[in-house]
């Protein structure tokens, strides 16, 4: 399969659009007809940590979002988990075959769909400057935060590890020793989704300060089980705090301490026999989101905790950071009926599969050393040393359907330790021309191997150590063609260490080598009228060499590891916002993103009962050259509308409405009719009064407000079962300031 668009990405193909964005703004700075523009109608700055330093996004020659405030007050009211993100900013997907607790995220096509214990992916989050490397750690809560910021490609110099696709970078709320503040807010809402989050900002001294912020969510069992196995399904029960301490004796040092912990009940994903029609995409007909025949069991749990210490020396000509942090899941198990049926249906059920996963022991510890330049002059640099170490234990269990006793059982270790060296220089050539640098050294060692194997024999061996080391390395140049509108270009290069896969009784251990990326970007960030609007503009190209994908599903039920030999990507991405009046705030952001799996001997099995797409080369294998990524859309688009009307001694009603959208996505390598995800729209309102200069604030909320229903993954076990998106929820919500 060829190319069927082409972007070219060179800095000419940005120019004209510069100069008339450019000519649009000196128009509208010099007009003498327009009046100067009222603060009330201007944008605030916008200040992103995307280079480690706190720059204003305009400066930063990366493509890079921050979502903050009152958008993300309104994705969580459906008390939704950090799925919620996906389609909201250009170019970033998330989702998960595992219900709230194990996200995976894609930022240009670029992710990985494996779902095992051990899974690395090339998007890296990080969460208060410390990398939640497993995919557990992935989905804690966002409350009480500061903002979310995307950034896209490589960011392989100045980030802890594994991020070739770009880095989901989260920061909460601080302590300050200003005075007594904080906040609450309470909703309900369809489901008795009820939602209860809080922070409260104490000044100890004039030295100490502590912020606590907790959140607490529930959810109602809405889905009814007809199969005898577990009667109810769908609620949960979610609790997250967080603790912090700032220790601010002098301008020259401060210490901030961060405690933080999470509970979590509830079920997996519920997989769903035989809902898609046979050569169609399609919901069978008469399906009901709210019923499921299932006889297995299905329950979900997590409890994880961990802490950091983020010190700073602000000395004379540098500062000094030291970051450290420890990360630990104390117990971990998710259950399911992977089938999703029982032996009479519904439909063809090809085996009973029963299966659970968890870990019994986790352990992450990062600790970050890196020294900053203050110089007044042109040239400024960043070095730093860095050090990983994550030691977890997973453990699987197969369960017979009928007894629910388990058949089988599996406890598998993986040691991951990692060392590296980083730094980076920017000179300032002149007033508009800024150059940057930067290389980082990596070293990553795994050990694998099982330690317990319950009436399971392996194909092959059970033990497994890797060892590789990269330099990855980035360069950029940003130019000022006015005050307010800079054109940039990047070319960054990243690298993701080998996984590991665990063996079973019918795949064998298998481990898909180190995979790199080359990245080109340029781009155009302006201000525009009077600061009334802002527009930020990137086009983009990769190649990954040796990229690690994930085959899945099967009769094994099983994930195996392979290497692509070149997988390309390009598109563009596109973020604005305008205030176009003083009651009308607008927001757009939209993305191409085209990916194509380049390796004429990649063959993967194909499913039996569903619609191929792709050439059998050899029976039961499918060559999957020419495929686009998989939960990888072409197209995405997200837009927000704000209006108020202004109800005297500084109270207002608003209306406020969000929506998105992605095209098609394949949910496997191959291609197939049924396991084709169709495009999803969805959109949320919320209609509210606030009052006492925002003190206080009612509204009434609706997310999926459409209902739309569609499947958003599958299971490939010779029938179509699938599992869909979050239903519909209304709601109201009481949020109060003080």
């Amino acid at each position: 399969m060829g190319c069927a668009h082409k972007v070219v990405l060179t800095l000419g193909a940005i120019l004209p659009l510069s100069a008339a964005l450019a000519q649009t703004a000196d128009s509208a700075a010099s007009s003498t007809a327009a009046p100067e523009q009222t603060s009330t109608t201007q944008l605030q700055t916008v200040t992103v940590t995307a280079q480690r330093r706190r720059e204003n996004i305009k400066d930063v020659p990366i493509s890079v979002t921050l979502i903050k405030g009152e958008k993300l007050d309104v994705l969580n009211s459906g008390g939704e988990d950090i799925r919620v993100l996906a389609d909201t900013v250009p170019s970033l997907n998330v989702e998960s075959s595992t219900g709230r607790i194990f996200p995976r995220f894609y930022i240009r096509g670029y992710g990985n769909t494996d779902f095992s214990t051990f899974a690395s992916q090339p998007v890296s989050l990080i969460y208060d400057d410390v990398v939640q490397e497993s995919p557990i750690l992935k989905g804690y809560a966002m409350f009480d935060m500061a903002g979310v910021e995307v950034l896209r490609g490589p960011q392989g110099t100045l980030f802890g590890r594994n991020t070739p696709a770009g880095v989901v970078k989260l920061e909460s709320e601080k302590p300050t020793l200003d005075a007594v503040s904080g906040y609450y807010s309470v909703s309900d809402a369809t489901h008795n989704v009820a939602n209860v989050e809080a922070a409260v900002n104490v000044p100890l001294s004039d030295k100490w300060a502590m912020r606590f912020s907790g959140l607490v969510e529930h959810r109602d069992d809405w889905v009814t089980n007809n199969g005898g196995g577990t009667p109810n399904m769908g609620g949960y029960d979610e609790r997250t705090g967080r603790l912090q301490f700032l220790y601010k004796p002098d301008a020259s040092f401060n210490a901030l301490f961060n405690l933080h912990a999470r509970g979590t009940e509830g079920n997996a994903e519920l997989f769903r026999a035989n809902i898609i029609q046979s050569g169609t995409n399609n919901l069978v007909a008469g399906f009901d989101p709210s019923q499921v025949t299932m006889n297995g069991l299905n329950t979900q749990s997590l409890h994880s905790s961990g802490g950091s210490a983020r010190l700073t020396w602000d000395l004379d000509n540098v500062r000094v950071f030291s970051i450290t942090g420890v990360e630990t899941i104390s117990s971990f198990f998710s259950r399911g009926d992977i089938d999703g049926g029982t032996p009479t249906g519904p439909g063809f059920i090809p085996f009973q599969v029963q299966t659970g996963g968890g870990i019994a022991d986790h352990t992450q510890i990062t600790q970050e050393f890196r020294v900053e330049s203050k110089n007044p002059g042109p040239l400024n640099w960043q070095t730093g040393l860095y050090y990983f170490y994550e030691d977890v234990a997973g453990n699987s269990t197969n369960f017979d359907s009928v007894t629910q006793l388990p058949t089988s059982y599996l406890v598998d270790r993986q040691k991951n330790s990692a060392y590296a060296a980083f730094g980076s220089l920017t000179y300032d050539a002149s007033d508009k021309l800024k150059l940057r640098g930067g290389v980082r050294y990596t070293e990553d060692k795994k050990d694998f191997s099982t330690e317990v194997a319950n009436n399971v024999t392996f194909p092959g061996p059970s033990s497994m150590s890797e060892n590789k080391s990269n330099v990855s390395w980035d360069a950029s140049a940003d130019y000022a063609l006015t005050k307010d509108i800079n054109t940039y270009a990047r070319v960054a290069t990243g690298f993701r260490a080998p996984s590991i896969a665990a063996p079973s009784s019918s795949v064998p251990l298998t481990v898909a080598n180190a995979e790199t990326i080359l990245s080109y970007e340029a781009g155009i960030k302006a201000d525009l009228f009077n600061r009334r609007a802002r527009a930020n503009f990137s086009v983009y190209s990769f190649d990954v060499k040796n990229q690690q994908l994930t085959a899945v599903g099967g009769a094994s039920n099983s994930i195996t590891l392979i290497n692509a030999a070149s997988t390309v990507g390009h598109g563009a991405e596109m973020d604005l916002e305008a205030n176009l009046s003083e009651r009308l705030r607008v927001t757009f952001g939209g993305s191409y993103n085209f990916t194509e799996i380049r390796d004429p001997n990649l063959l993967v099995a194909g499913c039996a009962a569903c619609v191929m797409l792709n050439t059998q080369v050899r029976p039961g294998l499918y060559s999957i050259d020419g495929n686009s990524l998989p939960q990888a859309p072409r197209w995405m688009a997200d837009v927000t509308a704000r209006y108020t009307i202004p109800m005297g001694n500084n109270d207002e009603l608003f209306f406020y409405t969000d929506w998105s959208y992605r095209s098609a996505i394949n949910f496997f390598l191959y291609n197939a009719t049924e396991f084709t995800g169709k495009p999803l729209v969805q959109g949320g309102l919320r209609v509210g009064y606030n009052w006492g200069g925002g003190k206080y604030e009612i509204a009434a909320f609706s997310r999926n407000i459409t209902n739309k229903v569609v499947t958003v993954g599958a299971l490939d076990f010779d029938n179509n079962t699938g599992y869909i998106n979050d239903p519909r929820v209304f709601g109201v919500q009481f949020r109060s300031n003080f």
